[in-house]
């Protein structure tokens, strides 16, 4: 009886490719399969034969990645091109994503899911405003490592001055970027100079050849184990006997036993089971796509997630994010777009273009629309409220992506930030610093039955009471905040009424628009009543509010609610 020899598995690393046009990206990729054995004979011959050779070595490496006839012709990258290949120590997917400015999008798509992106700079030409394009890109995409390839020494003879000039004007740039690791090599992707092995045309180069860094860069960076987000993506009913929910776990570690929450119902229960087909799971980690079996008749369906209720995401209809936008037609607030976040699809609109980046200089530049493969920060305002976390805490559940709903095409993506979060940095500027807690929102919600939200009255003080008084006999937890001449801190005591999941009345004597719309900027959920609107009835006017809040989903129509739907 042979021998049976079990390989270990590998860890796979992914990995994307970036820069201006020409830098030698297609040509790097291809002397990494040259070097590793990942090519053909017969894909060799075929590139030899094929009788285009822009290089000035035997074969022209670049087309070993270039598939389009449009790209071997212009001698550009237009589609982002996979290739795969391994070595004794890894496993690697590399996405070749184009240089030039109008495939910028094409370049995010590619990185979107890397571990690591290197940035190919010319030495004859030094950092391009593409160059920095891409590696703000990168750092918007929450990609941990960077690897700027310096490459073409061979036409600046090697000289350390050049690559020294390119080190300081990158680490300039990347100063205003939140990338924490980068690593700088000086190579030749045409004649392989320090790509698989060190050469000794850089005598003071001390750093390890690319591949090398390649086989060793920590994984795992970016991966969040501590925040429990799966987001069910089918639910597996096979008999009577079994109901399962499957999808990919995004973050986390989830084991038979744990404690669950399922949103936006807010029921709690324990996992029973994680089947699979080779048996049942111990444990799962992501990325692993799985299927879960709970204890409870829970009402679970696509779109709905499963967290740890001691470590919730938040839930929110309003967000803030950077979106690089892919589409020709250019983005306008008010333009109605499908919101693909997770596994839940909703209607949302851009209700504000706060400002667009300015590549060059990292500037935040007034506009009133974003072009194609223009980047910009937008609050979005969605039908439905989603289960997100900021990008940089947890890259699966801080992403999303527009659609546009009459072509089906993808018209932006999105990372969400902590811009959404304002209200934390006023309510510390006003002196009221507040703890996270034990208690989650949705055990706040689960417990009041409703969503806490902060409603703003003009000139109606017996009004507003009055509506105190018949949300509280609804069951409803409500506070009066009324201020008889100066709103001063009404919104942040809102926000922190707010935070104890308690509905908030702001009485304003008299109306102050720049003060609404501070209390707009940083809070939440949101109600402003225009007096014009109301009737000069009390009563009257009280059910046209609550009837409002209802239509709105910020209360439930009855005291029992246990949907979750709407915010």
């Amino acid at each position: 009886m042979s021998n049976q020899v079990i390989e270990e598995p590998k860890e796979l690393l992914r990995f994307s490719t970036a820069g201006s046009v020409d830098d030698g990206k297609s040509t790097l990729i291809g002397r990494l399969l040259l070097e590793t054995n990942s090519v053909y004979e017969d894909q060799l011959a075929s590139v030899a034969k094929s009788g285009i050779n822009r290089s000035t070595g035997p074969i022209d490496l670049s087309l070993l990645t270039d598939g389009l006839r449009a790209e071997r012709e212009q001698g550009i990258t237009i589609d982002v091109a996979y290739r795969y290949f391994q070595t004794p120590r890894r496993k690697f997917i590399i996405a070749d994503t184009p240089g030039h400015e109008q495939y910028t999008r094409n370049m995010a798509t590619g990185a979107s899911t890397a571990d690591l992106a290197i940035v190919l700079i010319d030495a004859r030409k030094g950092v391009l405003p593409q160059s920095k394009r891409h590696a703000f890109i990168a750092s918007l995409l929450g990609i941990p490592h960077v690897a700027v390839a310096i490459n073409k020494m061979d036409l600046v003879d090697f000289r350390e001055s050049v690559y020294n000039r390119i080190v300081t004007d990158f680490r300039a740039f990347a100063e205003g970027l939140q990338i924490p690791f980068i690593e700088f090599f000086p190579v030749s992707a045409l004649d392989g100079d320090n790509i698989v092995t060190k050469s000794d045309k850089t005598p003071w180069y001390s750093g390890p050849p690319m591949l090398e860094y390649l086989e060793t860069v920590p994984l795992d960076a970016g991966r969040n184990y501590k925040d429990l987000r799966f987001a069910v993506q089918y639910v597996v009913r096979p008999n009577l006997d079994f109901r399962g929910f499957a999808g990919q776990l995004a973050s986390g570690i989830l084991k038979p036993g744990d404690s669950v929450m399922a949103l936006p119902s807010g029921r709690t229960t324990k996992v029973k089971s994680l089947p699979s087909f080779d048996g049942p799971l111990n444990e799962a980690f992501p990325p692993m796509s799985i299927t879960v079996e709970l204890e409870d008749e829970v009402d679970i369906s696509r779109g709905d997630m499963l967290v740890d209720p001691r470590r919730m995401p938040h839930v929110s209809r309003r967000l803030e994010a950077h979106v690089v936008w892919m589409q020709e037609a250019p983005l306008k607030t008010g333009t109605p777009y499908l919101l693909k976040h997770t596994t839940q699809t909703v209607t949302a609109s851009v209700s504000e273009l706060r400002h667009k980046v300015d590549i060059n200089t990292m500037a935040h530049v007034p506009a009133e629309e974003l072009g194609l493969n223009e980047i910009g920060l937008v609050q979005i305002e969605a039908k439905r409220p989603l289960f997100y976390d900021i990008y940089r805490e947890n890259r699966a559940t801080g992403c999303f992506i527009l659609i546009d709903p009459e072509t089906n095409a993808t018209a932006g993506a999105g990372m969400i930030t902590e811009a959404a979060w304002a209200g934390r940095d006023r309510r510390r500027s006003a002196g009221l610093q507040l703890e996270e807690g034990v208690l989650t929102p949705a055990e706040r919600y689960k417990r009041n039955g409703h969503y806490p939200v902060t409603i703003w009255l003009t000139a109606r003080k017996d009004l507003a009471y009055l509506l105190e008084r018949r949300l509280f006999d609804r069951g409803c937890q409500v506070h009066v905040l009324a201020d008889d001449h100066e709103t001063n801190l009404l919104p942040e005591f809102a926000s922190v009424l707010n935070h104890a999941g308690v509905i908030a009345i702001c009485s304003i004597a008299s109306d102050d628009d720049s003060e609404r719309d501070r209390a707009a900027s940083f809070i939440e959920r949101f109600v402003a009543i225009d007096p014009a609107d109301l009737p000069t009835d009390d009563n009257s006017a009280a059910n046209k509010i609550l009837s409002r809040l209802e239509q709105t989903g910020f209360l439930p129509s009855e005291i029992s609610f246990n949907s979750g739907e709407g915010i």
